[in-house]
């Protein structure tokens, strides 16, 4: 949501795990994806259907993802459509890259994250906190 207010000028499509945070942010239209981590893989996989659904409904050009688990789905789906793609970790985990970020530095055309040291100039850059 941080990043909401610098994409106003282009069609934007939302995607979350969380109804009710889309529907008070105001985004009644937002796509909602099965909540999963490694720990929970036939919820992964159902999540992994679902967000190639979503990415076939909108043919984004683009495809940016903050998230964990659903969020890297559908990076990895927008890829294999041929959308650009970018990842931005969470700050949530300071001391090393998500395991999602690992796999999207990987994946991604573009891996940031908001925690200057660990950036590795290549694959992963940092280019600022969003908050």
């Amino acid at each position: 949501m941080l990043l909401r207010e610098t994409l106003e000028a282009y069609d934007v499509a939302f995607a979350t795990t969380d109804a009710k945070i889309a529907a008070q942010r105001g985004l009644a239209d937002a796509d909602i994806l099965p909540d999963c981590n490694q720990n929970t893989p036939l919820k992964a996989f159902l999540c992994a259907v679902v967000a190639a659904k979503i990415i076939l409904k909108h043919r984004p050009h683009i495809v940016l993802s903050t998230g964990a688990a659903p969020g890297y789905f559908c990076l990895l789906a927008g890829r294999l459509v041929g959308a650009k793609t970018l990842w931005i970790d969470s700050v949530a985990n300071g001391e090393e890259l998500s395991m999602c970020g690992k796999l999207s530095k990987k994946t991604a055309h573009a891996c940031l994250t908001q925690w200057e040291h660990l950036a590795d100039g290549s694959a992963v850059k940092y280019k600022g906190a969003v908050l």
